[in-house]
C-alpha cells in the first residue's frame, strides 16, 4: 500500500515539474537531399554526421555534381587541442583538458543559410600520470570517440533548433 502511494506521488511530482522526453530530430520538409562536406575526404565527423542524418530520415548524398542542387552541411573547421591544467612537484603534467572545436553551417540548395556559421566547443578533463602510462593512450582514444559522438549530437540539436524556429 505504501509503495503504491509513493509511486503515485513520484509520478505526480514528475508530471508536475514539466519534464518531457526530447522529441525526434526535426528537419525542414523542404530541405531535400543533404551533402555533408567534411574537412577531409575521410573525415570521421562527416561520416558520423551523415549516418546520424540518415537515421533522422534525411536523404544524404555523397559527392554531388556541381549542377545538382542539394543542401550542404559544411564543416568549415575542426580542431583538437590538449592543455595541461595541473602539474606535480617535478613540473610534469598530470591532468589535461582535451578540447574539440568545430565550426559548421547548413545551407539550403539555393544557398540560403538555414543554420548560420557557428562554433561548437567541447572540453573534457582527464588524468594522465607521468609515472604510470599504462592505458593512458587508450583512455584518451576512448575520450576522443566519446567527444566526437557528443559533437554530432550537438550539431544535430542546433540544426533541429534552427528548423523549429519560424
Amino acid at each position: 500500500m505504501i509503495r503504491t502511494a509513493i509511486a503515485l506521488v513520484l509520478a505526480l511530482a514528475l508530471a508536475g515539474c514539466g519534464f518531457q522526453l526530447r522529441s525526434a530530430l526535426s528537419l525542414p520538409s523542404d530541405l531535400g537531399p543533404i551533402e555533408v562536406e567534411g574537412r577531409g575526404r575521410y573525415s570521421p565527423l562527416a561520416d558520423s554526421l551523415s549516418l546520424a542524418l540518415r537515421r533522422a530520415g534525411a536523404t544524404v548524398v555523397e559527392g554531388s555534381e556541381s549542377g545538382e542542387e542539394v543542401a550542404r552541411l559544411r564543416i568549415l573547421s575542426e580542431r583538437w587541442g590538449s592543455t595541461p591544467i595541473s602539474i606535480d612537484a617535478r613540473g610534469r603534467a598530470q591532468e589535461y583538458t582535451l578540447r574539440y572545436a568545430v565550426v559548421f553551417e547548413l545551407l539550403r540548395a539555393d544557398g540560403e543559410e538555414l543554420v548560420p556559421q557557428q562554433a561548437v566547443e567541447l572540453a573534457r578533463d582527464y588524468i594522465q600520470s607521468p609515472t604510470d602510462l599504462t592505458g593512458a593512450d587508450s583512455e584518451r582514444e576512448l575520450l576522443t570517440r566519446e567527444m566526437q559522438r557528443d559533437m554530432v549530437a550537438s550539431i544535430l540539436r542546433r540544426i533541429d533548433g534552427a528548423s523549429r524556429q519560424p
